[in-house]
């Protein structure tokens, strides 16, 4: 059996649950493919200008139909959750003792100790997460209790992050329904329409040492003091930050009397800042890839958006356990009540969501540059890809009154 592909510059891209996926090159508009199927795996060689990177499957997927396939996993195990939540807070609890045991004794070196407990700081992050997705234990209880307890840790108030978290779980890859907790992205034509003090705003704002230095810092020892997007939402989003602020200043307050001010900072700041940053990198590469999905309202659908908008970060194993599975992003976002520690069942009995999104380590530092959404090429792009360098808006009024579009001249990057 052969497989006849129509390949177009803006290519559906679907998935089945018995479908194969194999990553193709860029291929010329309007060109018609036939193409041998070995193994359900089809392997194209294209000639010609490459204008778009393409997914190819054997069997047009329903990614509807795939979400209820998924939907076996969800399932909660209070066994294996209880497991998980050990195995996360009391070796991170052992090497903050540790550290303050060092930074007492004037060991410094100790202090090399706050990048793995920074990772388990994640991990407990990444279970919290999952309790606002009531997928952690069976009980919404439980799931809401332990949530809350570990927002203390995680300086996140819960029930104001689980809403504003379930937000962007509802218009992820939405264009027309931005900035509901995700990255800011603009389009290229966005961008070229705003003023020059705007376009150096979001350069400063996409620049890595903002995004994954001062700003994660910010995100959650400040912002989150406060139900920012939600403060006339009613008195819900205030009570969780305020708890969540009374909790925080209760348990420093006990701490700082216990072992002193200093150690308490030299301890506790680096591991937070470092987790800060880990967290709101993996959330950056979850979504800001090149080939990840944007779609205008009349064309956006939850399900593609879920599959194609999120990555699968294809990560070392022990990296995979400090972050609790959340490099398989999309599977995540497919069907967001399976529990972190089902989601490699997913990914073992499907191996060909393996491909969907896979980004590894090393190509994810490439997602840096990626700033920009191109509509027309439906892809991201870097600020030198565009070639709009800092550009001013005007105006110009038409002989009728009418006003035009704005106007865009461009300068080197």
């Amino acid at each position: 059996m052969d497989l006849i592909i129509a390949c177009r510059a803006i290519a559906p891209r679907r998935l089945s649950a018995r479908c194969s996926v194999s990553l193709l090159p860029r291929a010329e508009p309007g060109l018609v493919v036939i193409i041998p199927v070995v193994d359900n795996v089809a392997a194209l060689a294209l000639a010609g200008p490459l204008r778009k990177q393409l997914e190819m499957v054997q069997h047009p997927p329903e990614t509807r139909a795939l979400a209820a396939l998924l939907a076996r996993y969800r399932q909660p195990d209070d066994a294996r959750g209880i497991f998980e939540l050990v195995i996360t807070a009391v070796p991170f609890s052992i090497i903050w003792a540790l550290m303050l045991v060092g930074v007492v004794r004037g060991h410094g070196i100790g202090l090399l100790l706050a990048v793995p407990a920074a990772g388990l700081l994640v991990r407990l992050f990444m279970i919290q997460h999952d309790c606002g997705h009531g997928s952690f234990f069976r009980s919404r209880l439980a799931n809401d209790w332990i949530g809350r307890a570990i927002g203390v840790f995680t300086l996140t108030p819960y029930d104001y992050s689980r809403r504003n978290h379930a937000r962007h779980h509802a218009s992820s890859g939405n264009l027309d329904h931005r900035g509901s907790g995700d990255i800011d992205t603009l389009t290229v034509s966005e961008f070229a329409a705003q003023s020059r003090w705007r376009q150096i705003l979001y350069r400063l704002y996409r620049h890595p040492i903002v995004m994954f230095g001062v700003g994660p810092t910010y995100l959650f020892i400040l912002r989150h003091r406060l139900p920012i997007g939600m403060m006339r939402n009613g008195w819900q989003p205030w009570l969780s930050t305020m708890g969540t602020n009374v909790a925080i200043a209760v348990l420093v307050a006990g701490m700082i009397r216990l072992v002193g001010l200093g150690p308490f900072l030299l301890v506790h700041l680096p591991i937070m800042i470092l987790a800060a940053s880990i967290g709101v990198w993996l959330f950056y590469v979850q979504h800001q890839f090149e080939n990840t999905s944007w779609s205008r309202d009349e064309a956006w659908s939850f399900h593609e958006a879920a599959l194609y908008g999120s990555s699968h970060y294809h990560l070392p194993w022990v990296l995979r356990w400090f972050t609790a599975n959340i490099s398989v992003h999309h599977v995540h976002h497919l069907c967001s009540r399976i529990p972190c520690y089902r989601l490699p069942d997913v990914l073992r009995d499907h191996p060909e969501l393996a491909n969907v999104g896979r980004i590894t380590l090393v190509q994810s530092l490439r997602c840096v540059p990626k700033t920009l959404w191109d509509e027309k090429e439906r892809r991201l792009i870097s600020f030198r890809d565009a070639k709009i360098g800092l550009v001013a808006r005007h105006t110009r009024t038409q002989s009728n009154g009418s006003v035009a579009g704005p106007g865009i001249r461009r300068l080197n990057s």
